[in-house]
Parts: C-alpha cells; structure tokens; sequence
C-alpha cells in the first residue's frame, strides 16, 4: 500500500466523490448537498484524500454568511467530511481537517463552523461554547466553531445562514 496523499479536488473526482459520499453516510441527502454546493459556487475549500490511485475522503468548506454584532466574519461550513468506511478510524478525516484548516486561512476565512461529532471536532480546536452565541437551525454540543483569526468570533451575539443548498 502507498501512502495516503492530499489534494485539491477536481471535477474528474466528481463521479468517485459521490460514490465515496454516499458510502459513507449511506444515502443521497450529504451528495445533493455537495453538488448543490458547487454548483452554487460556495465551495471555497475541497479536498480529498487519495490511497492507491483511488479516492479515500473527502471534505467540503463553503462559504457561510455570519453576522455577530453586526459585522460580517468572513466564515466557513465544514460540511460534509467522508471517509470511506474500510479506511476510518486510520487518520484519514484527521489529515483532511488539518489540511482543509491550511487552506480556509489562506482563503481568507476567520472562522469555521461545524455540525459534527462532539468527540471528534474538539481536538482540532472547535468549541460548543464559542458556537452557542451563533443562532442557527443548529443547537447543542454537536454545533461547534474555530476561529481561525484570534478573536473572529468575539461578541455578544450572532447568526448564521445556511444557504439553499444545505436544504434546511
């Protein structure tokens, strides 16, 4: 076996992306929301992570109006993240989110907010309670934000706005 490499996501892995997405959520809701995300022209990070020659993960950052006390944060969903199923648990989702972290700071973004698992995201930094004064569809441990930029997310009280192609 080869080592796992990652890279910026091309449209020739749209096909292998998909099938990857659905194997590991199990359905078409998280590859709707990728292609819509596109198609919408929101992605501003996507990357995958390659074992093989074939596609083992994926991640998706996209554009996320936030507003708190009134000023705009320049703001990123992490949504969705894919592993492959045989490959979980091996490193793979933990190399795209640091990776995928690189690449939000150079495209300028100051912040990212998650809807994840509240025993994973944490050890990159993310926090419920930073998130908590975000007002979103979301709520709870699962909901969690990282400033990118020390301070981003300093104040008293915020939104978000999850565009159409989430389909919330």
């Amino acid at each position: 076996m080869t080592a796992e490499a990652v890279r910026a996501a091309s449209p020739v892995d749209a096909e292998a992306i998909a099938a990857l997405v659905r194997a590991a959520f199990g359905g078409e809701d998280e590859v709707g929301i990728v292609e819509r995300l596109r198609r919408d022209d929101l992605v501003a990070v996507e990357l995958v992570a390659e074992r093989d020659g074939a596609i083992s993960g994926h991640i998706l950052l996209s554009w996320l109006p936030t507003m708190l006390d009134g000023r705009a944060v320049r703001a990123l969903a992490l949504a969705p993240m894919a592993v492959r199923p045989e490959f979980q648990k091996q490193g793979t989702g933990g190399r795209l989110v640091a990776a995928a972290l690189r690449e939000a700071r150079a495209a300028g973004a100051e912040a990212v907010i998650v809807l994840g698992h509240p025993g994973y995201y944490p050890r990159f930094g993310f926090s419920a309670a930073l998130a908590r004064k975000l007002a979103s569809p979301f709520a709870g441990a699962a909901f969690m934000a990282l400033e990118l930029v020390p301070r981003a997310l300093a104040g008293r009280r915020g939104s978000v706005s999850y565009p159409a192609a989430f389909g919330l």
